[in-house]
């Protein structure tokens, strides 16, 4: 059954699942819907077009779905979508999107860690992990099982590969390739994600050319299309490869160097 503590306020309009628990003194406006078993501790609140999945937690003092800080805002219905199994921890913020339609989305089974700030139209992967202060502006894009350190400023457009981390204080204004450990300011590729890697089994073998593919982009000399061209013909056409080579093509903001 719904548990809802009797100091809550759950307007009119709002949608819970079965099994959802509501803390005390935390609100839910009218256009949210939470899903099946998500636990909402004390003090959480929720506004906007919101949507948060199944068997998720929000943490005390959250606020999650309020509109965007951007000035460029003049009204509309934007929205913002938590995927199933995410955890936010305290003071984590999610504002909803700018322009009319527009969703901030943060995946399926994440970790935000407290005082975590998500930013207008910011696209988070499924199985991110983002640690305590870490601060992202409008439009970033964090790929799949990625792991970002804390207290990292991220700079508005740019983003995160799939499986790459990002140590701890660094200042993000350029992409970093999925697969690489990144770190320091300016930021600076050290190599693969190699714990990372290993931790979701990707085969030696593939993090064998993924080694390969970061000793082309970073310790040839090579200019970012000629290291491309030589991936393309010395390494074999893995699916991980590919798409460090699909991502670096389609950067608008250049890669990290």
């Amino acid at each position: 059954m719904t548990n809802i503590h009797p100091t809550a306020i759950i307007e009119p309009g709002a949608q819970l699942g079965v099994e959802v628990e509501i803390g005390a003194y935390s609100v839910i406006r009218q256009g949210v819907r939470i899903g099946d078993r998500t636990r909402i501790m004390p003090h959480v609140h929720l506004d906007g077009e919101t949507t948060i999945g199944c068997d998720c937690v929000i943490f005390p003092f959250a606020s999650i779905g309020t509109q965007t800080q951007d000035l460029k805002y003049k009204g509309g219905r934007t929205f913002v979508e938590i995927g199933d199994r995410t955890t936010l921890r305290e003071y984590v913020t999610v504002n909803a999107g700018t322009e009319e339609g527009e969703v901030t989305r943060v995946g399926a089974g994440c970790l935000l860690m407290a005082y975590v700030h998500v930013a207008h139209k910011c696209q988070v992967g499924n199985g991110v992990i983002i640690s305590n202060g870490t601060q992202m502006a409008g439009h970033v894009q964090v790929e799949d099982q990625a792991v970002i350190s804390g207290l990292v400023a991220i700079h508005q457009f740019t983003r995160i590969g799939r499986l790459a981390m990002v140590g701890g204080m660094s200042r993000v204004t350029q992409d970093v390739p999925p697969f690489m450990l990144a770190e320091g300011t300016p930021l600076t590729i050290h190599g693969i994600n190699r714990v990372g890697l290993e931790r979701r089994g990707v085969p030696p073998e593939t993090q064998a050319d993924l080694k390969k593919a970061f000793r082309l982009l970073y310790r040839e000399g090579l200019s970012t299309r000629q290291a491309l061209d030589r991936i393309r013909a010395e390494l074999p056409a893995k699916a991980e490869v590919e798409h460090l080579i699909r991502f670096i093509e389609t950067s608008e903001r250049g890669i990290v160097k």
